[in-house]
């Protein structure tokens, strides 16, 4: 539930009343129709018709007559004193809104005026003025106004710097002071978006504009993006950590689209993602790490379409994936690493449609699979290493039909499978090697139909259970590429 704050246009436009003439003949012939109604209903219901008429007209009747005149007369003059109390009060109430509205102009002026001083004190004031002007706003326009030039103060060109000569101790203190300001920006929104939904100084539900901000740090955590347009597009993460621990997700979009992480750190630990979306297309990860550890993903969609890892590391580590999809579809691994270690995925999806690992590495160790789907189709692996050691499929597909592998190493090595399905279908093993040494399979949970292997190495060393469709010819000898069997699945026990 959101404050209820009246719009500033209702107000633009100026209070709009009837006539009192008008406004007077409307309430009496509403009132009219109504007791005409009620009599008709009334005379309808006591059967009044059929009871016997008297045709003496006694004092008594007189006198009732005269005490319903009365009546009629008392309540239409209540009736006119109400509707004008009501016009009175829309009118004190017109008035009011406008004085509020030009006292809240004349503060908001002087507060934005103070954001353009030299002095980093003085702009520390006009933040903090702009958020109390947001808190007492008189419409919810108004409070969207000043939460803009928030925004734009941090939208301001920027740039993040870490090392100053030693000589230079006055550029130095020049940027902390400044820093120190944009991070109180940050600190004060997130204030805010932590108040519950109902609090009247909550701004839950206002659009956030960061594009193209920097951000050297600053600390989002505890914050909730439950509606509003959240924007963070084209922003540069840089330098330092910025944090999201604990922040929900959950019916809004909220976009990274093309923004850039360089040499910091920003967490998403313990974040909830729910009913909503999340953008990251084309993002691009150098030397940065993010981090959605122990991130709870339910019911939302979490987009990395054509974003770059470089060099650096995006970590959901003991996430839960739960009816939630997270798409790196047509993305690209160069160097960095993407880990799923211990992550349960339980009814999520996963897509790398078409997405390149080009030296990188990707890593689900020791993740469960129950009714998942991760899907590699026509996916490029180019020297990269891709781990799914000790995992449990359950239930799950893992796809990798039509994808190209090519000096890359992808490891299954002691999963296991409970009606799990991993698909090679059409793959092409160009070099490189695959293995699921000490694998147990249950059933034909494996599948390298019509797979061209042009060189590269299969290993099943250790492996138990039913062996995989695919690696054996009609003629029930093994197909033309070096492939490591158990003993129970070579062709003479066949």
């Amino acid at each position: 539930m959101r404050p209820n704050l009246p719009r500033r246009q209702d107000e633009s436009r100026g209070l709009r009343l009837w006539p009192v003439g008008t406004a007077l003949a409307l309430t009496f012939s509403t009132a009219i129709t109504v007791a005409a109604a009620v009599f008709l209903t009334g005379w309808g219901l006591l059967d009044v018709q059929n009871l016997k008429p008297e045709r003496q007209l006694t004092s008594k009747t007189l006198f009732d007559l005269v005490k319903l005149s009365f009546g009629v007369v008392a309540g239409a003059g209540a009736l006119v004193a109400l509707v004008v109390a009501y016009r009175r009060q829309r009118i004190d109430e017109d008035g009011a809104l406008r004085d509020a509205t030009r006292l809240h102009t004349e503060r908001f002026t002087t507060a934005v005026s103070q954001l353009g001083e030299e002095s980093a004190a003085v702009r520390l004031g006009g933040v903090h003025a702009l958020a109390g002007l947001a808190d007492d706003a008189p419409t919810r326009d108004l409070r969207q106004t000043c939460i803009d030039v928030l925004c734009a103060y941090l939208r301001l060109p920027y740039t993040s710097q870490t090392d100053f000569p030693s000589e230079d101790a006055g550029a130095r203190h020049t940027y902390l002071a400044l820093r120190e300001v944009r991070h109180t920006v940050i600190r004060l929104i997130r204030d805010h978006l932590s108040l519950p939904p109902e609090h009247p100084r909550s701004w839950e539900g206002h659009d956030l504009d960061f594009t193209g901000v920097v951000f050297d740090g600053g600390d989002f955590s505890g914050a909730s993006f439950r509606s509003g347009m959240v924007d963070f597009s084209n922003a540069t993460f840089s330098g330092s950590m910025v944090d999201f621990n604990n922040t929900t997700f959950s019916g809004s979009t909220v976009n990274f689209n093309h923004t850039k992480f360089l040499d910091g750190t920003v967490n998403f630990n313990h974040a909830t993602f729910s009913n909503g979306t999340v953008n990251f297309n084309g993002a691009e990860f150098n030397g940065s790490t993010v981090r959605f550890d122990y991130a709870n993903f339910n019911g939302g969609t979490v987009n990395f379409e054509h974003a770059e890892i470089n060099n650096g590391g995006i970590d959901f580590n003991h996430a839960t994936i739960s009816r939630d999809s997270i798409t790196f579809s047509h993305a690209a691994i160069n160097g960095g690493v993407l880990r799923f270690n211990d992550a349960g995925f339980n009814g999520g999806a996963i897509h790398f449609e078409g997405a390149s690992i080009n030296g990188g590495k990707l890593a689900f160790r020791d993740a469960s699979f129950d009714g998942s789907i991760v899907n590699f189709d026509r996916a490029s692996f180019n020297g990269g290493t891709i781990e799914f050691d000790d995992t449990t499929i359950s239930g799950g597909v893992v796809i990798f039909t039509y994808a190209a592998f090519s000096g890359s190493t992808t490891n299954f090595n002691q999963v296991t499978f409970f009606d799990g399905f991993v698909d090679f279908g059409y793959a092409v093993f160009s070099s490189g090697e695959i293995s699921f040494t000490d694998a147990g399979f249950n059933g034909e949970t494996v599948s390298f139909d019509n797979a061209a292997f042009n060189g590269g190495t299969v290993d099943f060393n250790g492996a138990f259970g039913s062996s995989p469709s695919g690696i054996f010819s009609p003629s029930g000898q093994p197909s033309p590429f070096c492939l490591n069997l158990p003993r129970s699945w070579q062709p003479s026990t066949h």
